[in-house]
């Protein structure tokens, strides 16, 4: 036999071999399982039948800043969206009903994030308005965008810009305060910046029309917004783009 060979039929090379495809095998078998972890169960469209995953993995606990989380979780309940499918065979495309702004689907899906604000390390809120920061001021070089009409995408007048929101840790603008009228008086609003075109006359924000200005979701304390107020409201404008009007979502072509 030569060197190696452990049998005249079996050598080391080929117990490696065997003993990497194990390997390999029991990677895949886990890689699998940790795959199920978020997501599940799944509900299956036109079917009352529930998709548990196989192989379900055993929970496991995940201790975070904002309390246990638990995955998979098999009593999570259903995502808070309002759709309908636009046929009745399965994996047919959804549309939003009711307020398709508010409707959590398409562009303007959220993720259900804590509801608690993100804090800076020594504490207190990292995202604030400059009137509660106010060791930081808008440089002289740019737009001070306060008091500036803001012009919606149907080019009316949605408010005006009150305040400029402030990341203290990132040391950048996040959102622009907005004093929009509605039928019950006047409120404020978050705008995320990127949604936003500053000028020296004016701040436009074309993704959504100055009466819908009105329904941008709010906060709990009006100087500091949460992970889940942040998600609510860029979900909102980011809805906007497509569903702001009929029009926006019908095929060029």
């Amino acid at each position: 036999m030569e060197f190696g060979a452990i049998t005249g039929y079996v050598d080391l090379a080929q117990i490696i071999l065997y003993v990497f495809w194990l390997f390999f095998a029991g990677l895949i078998y886990y890689l699998v399982r940790e795959g199920h972890r978020e997501g599940y169960p799944m509900q299956t469209d036109g079917l009352s039948l529930e998709v548990k995953g196989w192989p379900v993995p055993p929970p496991k606990t995940f201790k975070t800043e904002h309390g246990d989380v638990v995955v998979p979780d098999l009593q999570r309940g259903e995502p808070d969206y309002a759709a309908a499918g636009t046929f009745a065979s399965p994996g047919s495309p959804i549309e939003p009903t009711g307020n398709p702004l508010l409707a959590g689907v398409g562009a303007g899906a959220w993720s259900n994030r804590a509801d608690v604000p993100d804090m800076m390390h020594a504490g207190g809120p990292k995202i604030v308005p400059l009137r509660v920061a106010q060791a930081y001021s808008i440089s002289s070089n740019d737009t001070d965008p306060r008091g500036l009409d803001v012009m919606a995408g149907d080019f009316k007048s949605a408010g005006k810009v009150v305040d400029v929101w402030l990341d203290q840790a990132e040391m950048m603008f996040r959102f622009l305060e907005v004093e929009t009228p509605t039928a019950s008086g006047p409120r404020r609003v978050l705008v995320p910046i990127p949604f936003t075109r500053i000028s020296s006359a004016s701040v436009q924000v074309l993704s959504l029309l100055s009466h819908q200005f009105a329904d941008v979701p709010g906060l709990k304390n009006p100087d500091q917004v949460t992970f889940l107020e942040e998600e609510r409201i860029s979900a909102y404008f980011g809805a906007g783009t497509l569903y702001a009007e009929p029009s926006r979502g019908d095929p060029w072509i």
